[in-house]
């Protein structure tokens, strides 16, 4: 577990946190920089809507196991983002087989979701005081969703700043790292005790099924969701030599 930085800034961020291994990653990350961190979680009608229950769970036994943490963590916001969900037409929206799109994308692509998202977070974030967003997105480990992309995320930031004619800095620490990398980082936050909570409470499985833990944590275990948390796992305990 690591000790609370020596030099913290003083800045009010906004976690996108969705109650996934990615965005808990992104939370401890946060907590570990600024002075105050809140959170903003979206109800778009998502299949896996079980991931909004555990969000609450995620918060309190970080809280729990991070007094230092507990003291920066600030106030949840959840947003009804119902209309994304019906406008949309994919796996995450609808009950459907996932494949490939003739796009070449996978049809769990929520077109505008992480545009809307980060909209709406700017809009919070200018009424809370704060003035860093901090996203899961990752360009390394992903299914070529645009909106993920590091070039998408500069070009947000700057219209977000211009639009609400106020600095607006957009921060994404996974951008760059793999599923394994990912595991290391949150080990590296937390120690075995972040790790646990990763495992036990997150949620990532597209399908939306708790099912069975596995060693890498809750799923259907055959989705992309499922299948990339579970192999950037097996390959961070291997390079552990566990």
């Amino acid at each position: 577990m690591t000790s609370a930085p020596s030099a913290q800034d003083p800045r009010t961020a906004i976690v996108l946190f969705s109650g996934g291994q990615d965005s808990t990653a992104c939370l401890a990350w946060a907590l570990e920089r600024y002075a105050r961190v809140e959170t903003v979680g979206f109800d778009y009608g998502q299949r896996h809507r079980i991931e909004l229950k555990c969000r609450t769970r995620v918060r309190a036994e970080m809280a729990a196991s991070f007094p230092h943490w507990a003291e920066r963590l600030g106030d949840d916001h959840l947003l009804n983002m119902a209309l994304l969900g019906q406008i949309s037409d994919t796996a995450l929206t609808d009950q459907r087989a996932i494949e490939l799109q003739a796009d070449g994308l996978p049809n769990t692509f929520v077109p505008g979701r992480n545009l809307l998202f980060l909209t709406f977070a700017a809009a919070l974030a200018y009424r809370r005081g704060g003035s860093v967003l901090v996203g899961g997105m990752c360009e390394t480990d992903y299914s070529g969703y645009p909106d993920c992309r590091d070039n998408t995320m500069k070009a947000t930031q700057v219209a977000l700043s211009l639009g609400l004619a106020t600095p607006m800095t957009i921060e994404t620490p996974l951008m760059w790292l793999d599923k394994a990398r990912t595991w290391a980082l949150t080990e590296a936050l937390g120690g075995a005790a972040l790790t646990e909570i990763v495992i036990a409470h997150t949620h990532t499985c597209y399908l939306g099924v708790r099912g069975q833990r596995h060693d890498w944590g809750h799923g259907c275990g055959t989705c992309p969701a499922c299948r990339l948390r579970a192999d950037g796992y097996t390959a961070w305990r291997r390079e552990l030599g566990g």
